[in-house]
């Protein structure tokens, strides 16, 4: 009986050992943070680019009405989906001027789910992520076919 109970606590500690070994999705749909009846519009400067899993994170200055400067966040799509459209590094280096459109966080944060990029010589990249329930993302050629949607 006792070597029996040795098994059965070998197993399940080798179990439990390979859940947490898995990498950890924390997906969520757009609806859970972001309101489809909150577009902006955002003029500003990038700060910093975060190439990470499940989302980039796209960080940038925006000067208000009254000449002083808010920190944003517009959240992506996964890195390599990103590539696929057409983002380089070079695109999104710290100090390009860009545009932004894209969805408030719910909670009023300066935080945004961003639909386009929009670069200073006026293209557009697809920078959400799709299948999420955004307002649009069933429009979004790019992810099937990998490449930036034309404007």
């Amino acid at each position: 009986m006792a070597a029996h109970m040795n098994i059965t606590r070998f197993i399940a500690g080798a179990g439990v050992a390979a859940a947490m070994s898995l990498p950890v999705y924390a997906h969520h749909s757009f609806a859970a943070e972001f309101d489809a009846n909150q577009p902006v519009e955002l003029h500003g400067t990038i700060t910093k680019m975060e190439w990470i899993n499940p989302h980039s994170w796209l960080h940038i200055n925006v000067k208000n009405a009254d000449g002083s400067t808010s920190e944003w966040m517009i959240e992506g799509a996964t890195p390599n989906t990103l590539l696929r459209r057409g983002f380089t590094r070079e695109a999104v280096k710290a100090g390009t001027e860009i545009t932004i459109i894209g969805f408030r966080a719910k909670n009023g944060a300066n935080r945004a789910n961003g639909r386009d990029l929009i670069l200073p010589d006026g293209s557009r990249l697809f920078m959400s992520s799709s299948g999420t329930g955004a307002p649009g993302d069933t429009e979004a050629p790019a992810d099937s076919e990998g490449a930036a949607e034309p404007q």
